[in-house]
């Protein structure tokens, strides 16, 4: 059970390095109204979504009792993070730009969560 929990929070970490990248590559291209959601973001962000469900599985498996708040705020924050990603990646298939507003946003989102697993 330890290795699953230590696969399923590696796969975490790297979900939350691949939104802060996508969010970073796509800052230059925020200035000139060229930004897009690119796959980094999306992708990592339904990484980190599912691999964070799956430690929370790995708690109550060890009976052990989480903090239930911690998660469902942490699991909100994602839920926004994917809800602004898919938004993003709609408005750039019709050929529309990316705020900087919803890139800002993502990436500092992801930020609070890693604040809050550290942190709280």
């Amino acid at each position: 059970m330890q290795i699953l929990r230590d696969v399923l929070l590696i796969l975490h970490i790297i979900g939350f390095a691949g939104i802060i990248g996508g969010v970073m590559s796509q800052m230059p291209k925020v200035k000139e109204g060229a930004a897009k959601i690119n796959g980094a973001i999306l992708h990592s962000s339904w990484l980190m979504l599912v691999t964070g469900l799956g430690l929370v599985g790995t708690l109550y498996a060890r009976d052990f009792q989480p903090n239930n708040m911690k998660i469902g705020i942490k699991t909100l924050i994602l839920v926004a993070i994917l809800v602004l990603a898919i938004v993003g990646k709609v408005r750039g298939k019709k050929g529309q730009p990316v705020s900087a507003g919803i890139i800002g946003s993502i990436g500092g989102l992801a930020v609070v969560n890693v604040i809050l697993a550290v942190a709280w």
